[in-house]
């Protein structure tokens, strides 16, 4: 069987996936073990980028090490192709953590987590109303809504509070970048090697957010073997989600893989109760209530039905 028809097969989508949800809602509460290894206070915002620029230039540089030993060859970006790592590295990276860093910082986690699964509804809107790769179909805004109830559910007790520009507001543009950089890597990911451009464009927006971070006032001051493995781990979590996740949304359409993101802040919970020994605010029976409403909002979206005579333009879109 080719790598095309494998990373097509739905069975493959969903091992590979959730693989990518679980490796993200790890970064959850690892990033706050991370900040605590290295001393790095939770308002201190400068600081976080910093510390994030330093985690996505080393994933950058493990993907592109890890992509061209499997391809056996070197991941050399062509000149033509630098416009499109620029491009995709202001939107997945630059724009993304930047507004997510300054956001969170001003606003509760279970807010921000209500916020940031947005970037599903948000990938997929893009996706068919501004880069038209796909169609706007039913089944897919009763998939999403079912699921985002879930998130809603799993978070109600703390949505209560105000609306902030640079708390709440800065969340979802970073949710909304993300969505453009899911459509721009469906469109590049044509012509291009999806792990190419993960790996140079992580370096591109990690070297630019370390800079901002180091011009006003972001420094690691407490250096240790915690802290150095946990900024290893996130980088390869941010290098093998990404790449594979850029690979799927190669051979798949941006629903049917971005969908699978609600299951980011369920993982979240759960590891950050695993492993900080943080409790869900809607205890075990909402947060099982919250999975099974995420699970089957997935289903939904990737149901096959219909899908000769209502998602032609997906066919054309492929």
């Amino acid at each position: 069987m080719k790598t095309k028809e494998i990373l097509k097969n739905r069975a493959a989508v969903f091992l590979l996936a959730m693989l990518c949800c679980l490796l993200w809602g790890s970064a959850f509460p690892c990033i706050k073990l991370g900040c605590r290894f290295s001393h790095i206070a939770a308002d201190d915002t400068f600081s976080q980028i910093f510390y994030a620029g330093l985690r996505f230039i080393l994933a950058g540089i493990i993907a592109l090490v890890i992509g061209s030993f499997i391809s056996r060859r070197p991941l050399i970006i062509r000149v033509g192709s630098v416009h499109k790592a620029l491009k995709l590295s202001l939107f997945q990276t630059i724009l993304q953590y930047t507004f997510f860093y300054i956001g969170l910082s001003r606003s509760t986690g279970m807010k921000s987590s209500v916020i940031t699964a947005s970037n599903v509804f948000l990938s997929i809107m893009v996706a068919a109303l501004v880069f038209r790769t796909e169609k706007l179909a039913l089944r897919k805004i009763c998939g999403c809504i079912v699921g985002f109830s879930g998130i809603i559910l799993m978070n109600i007790s703390g949505l209560r509070g105000g609306f902030r520009l640079t708390g709440e507001g800065f969340v979802f543009l970073s949710a909304l970048s993300y969505a453009f950089s899911s459509a721009l890597i469906k469109r590049y990911s044509r012509d291009e090697d999806p792990v190419m451009l993960s790996g140079w464009q992580f370096i591109i927006g990690g070297a630019f957010m370390t800079n901002v971070g180091f011009l006003f006032g972001g420094r690691i001051i407490v250096v240790n073997i915690e802290g150095i493995l946990m900024l290893i781990y996130l980088a390869l979590v941010s290098a093998v989600a990404f790449s594979v996740w850029g690979t799927l949304i190669k051979y798949n359409n941006v629903s049917t893989v971005s969908v699978f993101g609600f299951m980011n802040p369920v993982f979240g919970v759960i590891l950050s109760y695993l492993i900080l020994s943080e409790k869900s605010p809607s205890g075990i029976i909402g947060t099982s209530a919250a999975l099974i409403l995420v699970a089957a909002g997935i289903i939904i979206v990737n149901l096959p039905f219909a899908e000769k005579g209502n998602d032609l333009s997906e066919k054309q879109s492929e």
